[in-house]
């Protein structure tokens, strides 16, 4: 589509499964970045998938070892690519454009091209939702092999899991159920997207915050939480109408339990307000 916000409205109404990961972030990296060459990025896409199901095809032994290494030499030995560990908090580290120009970036931005590359040549591989760190976790042959993308592929085992953890909530953190949980497609756009949210929001760019959280609603409109947050920001940029507007639109999708009740008494003092 010529038009990037179209677009993510279209991948908003598309199942999970159908969703074209590196599509929809090439697409999210155009609004941020209106100016750069999104053709390019998009051939350099095609370019990997192309040089990877050719990979795929001469796999002597069909293994998530031997595939993160088809993945992690592709990537990170003939591409370039890399964690940004110097200016990791750059907002081009959350563009895909910017990652592809740049060769480097997040690690759920480097994961992206992951999947991107996993899924043309027809591997499992999903995103694994670790707190402070995306990871990816590759399947086949009965196997499982969790790597870090932001370290060139690097395989995680325990005992790397468990010094993550801790560097990351302190050294009484441990590992416990659900941080190996996977993540949706949709799932990992919006982690990538709420990089840029926070890091406008910590800038003091509120403007700037809601707009990367609108465009997330865009693909991802039954998030009742990202409706809150919006709802939030607009009442703190005094926009009362689409802040009464966001409240009652995360009402409909959750209208019960305790936050319901806080929404609800919040959208009772907007409209006093407008009155």
């Amino acid at each position: 589509m010529s038009d990037p916000l179209d677009a993510l409205d279209a991948i908003g109404r598309l199942p999970d499964r159908e969703i074209d990961i590196a599509g929809a972030a090439l697409q999210l990296a155009r609004v941020d970045a209106p100016d750069a060459d999104w053709k390019a990025a998009e051939a350099h896409l095609s370019d990997i998938a192309r040089r990877v199901v050719a990979l795929a095809a001469g796999l002597p032994a069909d293994t998530p070892e031997a595939r993160a290494r088809v993945l992690a030499g592709l990537l990170h030995r003939d591409f370039g690519y890399g964690g940004d560990a110097d200016t990791y908090d750059d907002l081009a580290n959350a563009n895909l454009i910017r990652v592809i120009e740049r060769r480097k970036g997040l690690p759920v931005a480097l994961g992206i091209l992951w999947l991107h590359a996993a899924r043309a040549a027809g591997w499992a591989l999903h995103g694994v939702d670790f707190p402070g760190h995306f990871l990816i976790a590759l399947e086949g042959g009965g196997g499982k092999l969790t790597v870090d993308a932001f370290s060139g592929g690097q395989p995680m085992d325990a005992r790397d899991l468990r010094a993550l953890i801790k560097r990351v909530e302190g050294e009484k953190a441990e590992l416990r159920p659900g941080l190996m949980r996977p993540m949706s497609t949709r799932s990992v756009l919006l982690r990538l997207q709420n990089n840029i949210l926070t890091r406008r929001a910590g800038s003091d760019d509120l403007k700037g915050a809601l707009a990367a959280c609108e465009n997330m609603l865009r693909i991802a409109p039954k998030q009742s939480d990202l409706w809150r947050r919006a709802a939030v920001m607009n009442q703190r940029l005094d926009r009362v109408g689409a802040a009464l507007s966001c409240f009652e639109r995360c009402l409909e999708l959750t209208p019960e339990g305790e936050a319901a009740e806080r929404i609800r008494a919040a959208i009772d003092d907007l409209r006093m307000r407008l009155n």
